[in-house]
């Protein structure tokens, strides 16, 4: 067996903290007890398997552990489980649980508990963004209360990542209405569209990693017009994608402006089954038509990182920048292509985005602008992004739409893995026989150069296929009350509020 300790897939980029303060207060509570965290439309379960958005995930990071546990290092670490090992040939990983670790109910985490919840996961009948991953599971094997072993169907070396989904109790039935994890943070209460209210729990296993605020309260806003005004205006403590347009109004003694990178990689995503974008042609057209950084220029003062894939500048091994220049900016080439595929009168298409994400907003107005320059006409129609989660995601009711996808994991299928032909999460419908064949190979190799070479053709094909017309990952800007201090960026869509403290 090859023993593991932590992994390291990514590099983080440094941050900068602006604004660091004078002796102002401000903020959403009058005591360093309580924090008020503002978040743009409501989440989409308690429930870790219906975790369909990123910002669901970011909550739930605070209330369920896994095996392992990602940092903001890019490593990852023992959790719930204090040791692991990886089989010679990539198909068993066992597992020796921490002991004294125990859910909010107080009940012990067991083995069985470990059983039951990737047994939960690698069902089809439950839905969730993460079946797909743990159909590669063949069995579970309860060895004692404390030793588990995960058999799976084929070697794969990048699996220790899907790990760090949290565990649950078998006991219970509905984790939406009674969820019970063992993180940092326990439920106390949610109303739908108004909130959701987290506890510190006494009981947490990470003495080290324990929770210092007592109590969070995460404010739904409805109108993300609002956000800097209602920062500004003593309701919320924290909200941790402020858009740089409402930043002016946040007074440095106040609050403390940290800076990091989104790490998604955002793009007009094409539905490459309805016409006219099941034409290559027409989608390589639109990627010369446009220019992200006049993109970025107008939604976030010029900050971001182009991207020409999917992937972002996080995964250092894997991201290729270089892959940008494939579709610098050609009108005249646009227009021949569109001429070849018989579209030399242009076309019209719908472009639908959540109208909870400005950032993805305002860039569907620059895509308009800069399609009409070759004869295209976009047309917007913002929905709420429950419609967009169901009519947009999962149902694939759609022409185009903007927003930014994420890894829900630290390695690099959770990126690509989703654009291979029969995978349940291409909900862009891209079907091409050489990614299949590539990812395939990539996923099946041992050595991890060979891997790292293989998921790159990945992104090259992605990139000359035009599967979508690929733009930035966008910055991110997390406004925080001067009364905390500690907030941390992590590579992928992760926000541990227990690292948050009451400022010295």
């Amino acid at each position: 067996m090859k023993n593991v300790t932590r992994r390291t897939l990514f590099a983080m980029t440094p941050t900068l903290a602006l604004g660091l303060a004078a002796c102002g207060k401000g903020g959403g509570s009058s005591s360093a007890d309580s924090l008020v965290i503002g978040i743009a439309g409501d989440i989409d379960s308690m429930d870790p398997i219906h975790a369909e958005s990123a910002a669901t995930r970011e909550l739930l990071f605070n209330v369920y552990d896994g095996l392992v546990k990602p940092d903001t290092q890019s490593n990852l670490n023992p959790a719930i489980a204090s040791d692991y090992t990886m089989s010679d040939d990539g198909v068993t990983y066992s597992f020796t649980l921490r002991e004294g670790v125990t859910f909010h109910d107080g009940s012990p985490v067991t083995a069985d508990d470990v059983k039951y919840s990737i047994e939960r996961y690698r069902d089809a009948t439950t839905g969730g963004s993460l079946v797909s991953a743990f159909e590669a599971v063949n069995h579970v094997d309860v060895l004692d209360d404390r030793h588990v072993d995960v058999v799976l169907k084929e070697g794969d070396t990048d699996f220790l990542a899907y790990f760090a989904i949290g565990i649950t109790p078998a006991a219970v039935v509905d984790l939406d209405m009674t969820p019970i994890g063992c993180g940092p943070y326990k439920f106390v209460s949610r109303s739908p569209l108004e909130n959701i209210v987290l506890e510190a729990y006494d009981g947490y296993w990470d003495a080290d990693n324990a929770a210092h605020v007592p109590n969070i309260t995460f404010k739904v806003i409805s109108n993300t017009d609002s956000i800097g005004m209602e920062l500004a205006g003593g309701s919320l403590d924290l909200f941790y994608r402020t858009p740089e347009t409402q930043l002016s109004q946040l007074s440095e003694k106040q609050f403390t402006i940290y800076e990091g990178r989104m790490n998604i990689v955002q793009a007009l995503y094409l539905n490459n089954a309805v016409a006219p974008f099941d034409d290559m042609r027409v989608r390589q057209a639109l990627s010369y038509a446009i220019d992200p950084q006049e993109i970025m220029d107008y939604v976030s003062g010029g900050k971001g990182t182009e991207v020409g894939s999917s992937m972002y500048p996080a995964f250092t091994k894997y991201f290729m920048p270089e892959l940008s220049d494939v579709y610098n900016q050609d009108l005249d080439r646009a227009r021949e292509l569109l001429t070849e595929a018989g579209y030399e009168n242009g076309f019209s298409f719908t472009i639908h985005v959540s109208s909870s994400h400005p950032q993805h907003c305002e860039t569907a107005e620059v895509l308009k602008e800069q399609l009409a320059a070759i004869g295209v006409t976009a047309n917007i129609q913002e929905i709420e992004w429950s419609s967009w989660i169901s009519d947009i995601y999962n149902n694939r009711e759609f022409e185009a739409t903007v927003v930014g996808v994420d890894a829900s994991a630290l390695n690099a299928p959770s990126m690509l893995r989703r654009f291979t032909s029969d995978d349940g999460n291409n909900f862009i419908n891209f079907h091409s026989e050489a990614y299949d064949e590539t990812y395939a190979r990539a996923h099946a190799a041992f050595d991890d150069e060979e891997k790292t070479t293989l998921y790159k053709e990945c992104e090259r094909i992605l990139t000359e296929e035009a599967a979508s017309v690929y733009i930035q990952d966008l910055p991110s800007f997390v406004a925080l009350s001067n009364r905390f201090e500690g907030y941390e960026f992590y590579p992928i869509y992760a926000q541990n509020f227990a690292s948050i403290r009451p400022a010295e």
